[in-house]
């Protein structure tokens, strides 16, 4: 097999707020991977700010098993073992190696002939909605961005301000749709236990990682006193996480780029579910490619965050297509991405 790097710079349609930063362009790795003619995409996301991962650091660690791979026929191996094989290497940089994953399950389906959640075995026939996620922002704009997307059926909110309350009172106002918490780590026990009250009588469905990720103590308090379910993102990071979770979240959110990709986010799911937690599968703003592979997961999950074209002025690729909330596959083997090669 031979590997392709590309470096996009994605424009998000608005500014994007959470706790801790606002962006206005998403950079991204898209990993292709080449046998017989036919070409496989996977997908990471950059970022430096809080995970410490830049492009230049995924394009220097792909770069590196440029040799190895083009001795790899991937109609002789499978992605999942290719996984193991690379993992040693690739260790120190999950987001490198989902991009790597995901373009390897991509074109494996593709030689195949069949869709990637066909070769797991999985049954597409029922999958969550996703939700569309509104960034922090001046309440007005806030509302304005719920009510351009008014026909989507759940809402991500982006919460981390000293008016949280505010804001979510001003936005059930305008929408009955289903609305989702997520703090990015913004609060302290005490702030979610109480603010749970509140967001319960505003028909909250669940708060996503209130805590800082390291502040075990503080959400073993919040499990037992909030009265709404508690979902884990910062604090599930890799496969190990999902154990640490148990007992201190209700659920977890599994990030592909950060778990290193489609075959450990699959284990991570199966453990989940023999814990008996909640699962869901999010998105880092990713482009049509990544939210392709994500979306393969589908089947498998109670909710789904895979927004990330919704979010972008302009894509990079065709795959699976979204409108209000509901997911298509495209008809294409595999993931199902064509990448266009330029912003469109």
């Amino acid at each position: 097999m031979e590997l392709k790097l590309h470096e996009f710079d994605l424009p998000l349609k608005y500014k994007f707020g959470i706790s801790r930063e606002t962006r206005t362009v998403q950079k991204t790795v898209i990993a292709e991977v080449i046998q017989d003619g036919i070409s496989g995409y996977g997908e990471a996301v950059a970022n430096h700010k809080y995970y410490g991962f830049t492009v230049e650091k995924m394009f220097a660690d792909l770069n590196g098993l440029q040799e190895d791979l083009k001795t790899r026929n991937l109609l002789e191996i499978t992605p999942d073992a290719l996984w193991s094989i690379y993992h040693p290497k690739l260790k120190a940089n999950p987001f490198a190696q989902c991009a790597l994953d995901m373009a390897l399950w991509d074109l494996y389906g593709k030689l195949k002939g069949k869709k990637t959640w066909e070769l797991w075995g999985l049954d597409a026939s029922k999958r969550p909605v996703t939700d569309y996620t509104i960034g922090i922002d001046d309440i007005e704009v806030m509302k304005k961005k719920l009510l351009e997307f008014k026909d989507w059926p759940v809402f991500k909110i982006k919460l981390g301000t000293d008016h949280d309350m505010e804001i979510m009172q001003e936005l059930r106002k305008v929408t009955e749709a289903t609305l989702r918490i997520d703090a990015n780590c913004a609060w302290t026990a005490e702030q979610t236990i109480e603010f749970s009250k509140t967001l319960k009588e505003l028909d909250v469905e669940f708060i996503e990682q209130p805590l800082p990720a390291e502040d075990w103590e503080g959400m073993k308090k919040v499990y037992e006193k909030s009265v709404l379910p508690v979902i884990a993102d910062e604090s599930c990071v890799h496969e190990e996480d999902v154990d640490r979770c148990h007992g201190n979240f209700h659920g977890v959110n599994i990030k592909v780029v950060k778990c290193g990709g489609l075959t450990p986010a699959l284990r991570m799911i199966r453990r989940a579910r023999e814990l008996e937690m909640k699962v869901m599968v999010g998105c880092m703003t990713e482009s049509t490619v990544g939210i392709s592979g994500i979306a393969q997961l589908m089947p498998l999950l109670d909710y789904v965050d895979a927004d990330g074209p919704a979010l972008l002025a302009k894509d990079i690729a065709t795959g699976v297509t979204i409108d209000k909330g509901v997911v298509s596959y495209s008809d294409v083997p595999g993931n199902g991405v064509v990448l266009s090669g330029e912003l469109n």
